[in-house]
């Protein structure tokens, strides 16, 4: 997750987009995507200054190579107020092979 952070970071949608299996499922705040095209287009299409903080609140062992993990994400824009996220992802050894987001309204 720091990998992918940086490349958020840097407004580097391809540098994203290598931290995902080339098939991964890819849902954000708009309709799903999958592979790494579709993260890089997302991606390419936020605002630059956008950065990411996170904080991993869980994550659970399936198999050897495979991580389910539970995480807060604040996105902060140069603009306007942070997004407040939940996100889920599966990491398959160490790219993300799905990535799930959820806003939260609180």
């Amino acid at each position: 997750m720091d990998r992918w952070k940086a490349a958020v970071d840097a407004h580097d949608p391809e540098g994203v987009a290598a931290n995902f299996t080339e098939d991964a499922i890819f849902q954000g705040l708009r309709p799903y995507g999958v592979g790494r095209a579709a993260v890089a287009e997302y991606y390419d299409s936020q605002p630059l200054g956008l950065k990411a903080e996170y904080e991993v609140l869980e994550t659970r062992r399936l198999a050897e190579d495979l991580v389910l993990g539970y995480l807060t994400v604040d996105f902060s824009f140069p603009d306007r107020p942070a997004l407040h996220v939940h996100l889920g992802v599966l990491v398959k050894g160490d790219l993300i092979a799905h990535y799930q987001v959820s806003r939260l309204t609180w």
